[in-house]
């Protein structure tokens, strides 16, 4: 079966600025998403678009077509109670912050005794990228995922 719209792709990435590996999914699961529905970089989904499983390919993108770009004024001051991922936080590390939209990742700034001043960018914005693509399984999305607009475990998806 080919990526299309409606399909549940299940793949492994490695990303690079350069020649400076970035993060890889190689240790872990796949990564999992609904084509089609918004749900990845819309530059990656364009090249994942046609691909099926065991296929591997590279994708080089623009920082405008992967996170964007950086904005220098993009930083807030968060309670540290907000912050997930440790429990003492120091500059540079990257915490995850629950917000109206879902999850976000910020980077620690700076840490006070209550709060600490987080850049709201992603880690990976203002970047030019090049992944590395496995694609794993492609199948059809399930009637359920598809009124949910995201893919399930093997156990549903809990709401």
């Amino acid at each position: 079966m080919q990526i299309a719209k409606d399909a549940v792709v299940e793949f492994h990435y490695t990303v690079f600025e350069g020649d400076t590996q970035l993060e890889s999914s190689k240790d872990s699961s796949p990564l999992a998403y609904l084509h089609g529905h918004e749900g990845m970089l819309p530059g990656l989904e364009n090249a994942l678009d046609g691909k099926a499983a065991d296929e591997k390919f590279s994708v080089e993108l623009e920082a405008k077509d992967a996170y964007g770009p950086r904005h220098d004024n993009a930083v807030q001051r968060i309670p540290l109670k907000h912050l997930q991922g440790a429990k003492v936080w120091k500059p540079g590390m990257t915490a995850v912050v629950h917000t109206d939209q879902g999850q976000r990742q910020v980077t620690i700034i700076k840490v006070g005794r209550f709060n600490a001043d987080c850049d709201l960018n992603h880690p990976f914005a203002g970047k030019d990228l090049t992944f590395n693509i496995e694609v794993v399984s492609v199948r059809e999305a399930t009637s359920e995922e598809l009124s949910h607009g995201h893919v399930h475990g093997a156990g549903g998806c809990g709401h």
